[in-house]
């Protein structure tokens, strides 16, 4: 009995020792109390053996066991703060860089589609000189050709000019020397008759 009396006083002092910093922690906003429930521990510890109360020392034992939890589970909070936080990190520039990838595609797709339409335009522009070219060509030899027609019909012209000419000449020549021919006749009849006649 007397100890559950020195128990309860011991109890009641540690608290009104732990007020004062409990509401200072509280309006810090502050809830680890680690330190001070460790603290609390060790002092039901050292009263529990000055007092020889093995209930108050076991308590001091669970308290501070359950402090060690408190802290596991803290540290373990923490870490998987962390581990959320880094995964955030991770997942923000995972996702930053899929929009730099997207972005860069988009890029590179809109590149590719102008040197297309560039190149497209090129060989339009090349397909269309060289029917332009091919065209010329064509009418050049077409000329040449035309021209070739044309000074061969002007030999041949000449050629049967030159061989009417001279066919004429040998008329005229033959026609000339008909009528020589005729004259002479005419002449040599003459002669006969006058010598005739004489």
């Amino acid at each position: 009995m007397i100890r559950d009396i020195t128990r309860a006083a011991v109890g009641g002092y540690l608290k009104i020792l732990r007020l004062p910093v409990d509401t200072a922690l509280s309006a810090l906003g502050r809830r680890d109390t680690l330190a001070v429930d460790r603290a609390d521990a060790a002092l039901r510890e050292v009263a529990g053996t000055a007092l020889g109360d093995q209930e108050l020392k076991a308590d001091a034992r669970r308290r501070r066991t359950a402090t060690d939890e408190r802290e596991k589970a803290q540290d373990l909070k923490a870490k998987a703060e962390q581990k959320a936080a880094n995964a955030d990190e991770k997942l923000r520039r995972g996702k930053e860089a899929a929009r730099r990838q997207r972005t860069q595609a988009t890029r590179r797709t809109e590149e590719r589609r102008n040197k297309a339409e560039q190149d497209a335009e090129r060989r339009k522009r090349q397909a269309a000189k060289a029917e332009r070219e091919r065209k010329a060509a064509a009418q050049r030899t077409a000329a040449r050709a035309e021209e070739q027609i044309e000074d061969k019909a002007k030999r041949d012209r000449l050629e049967q000019l030159e061989r009417e000419t001279a066919a004429l000449s040998e008329r005229e020549e033959a026609l000339t020397a008909a009528d020589e021919a005729q004259r002479l006749s005419t002449e040599a009849a003459k002669l006969k008759a006058a010598r005739k006649s004489s």
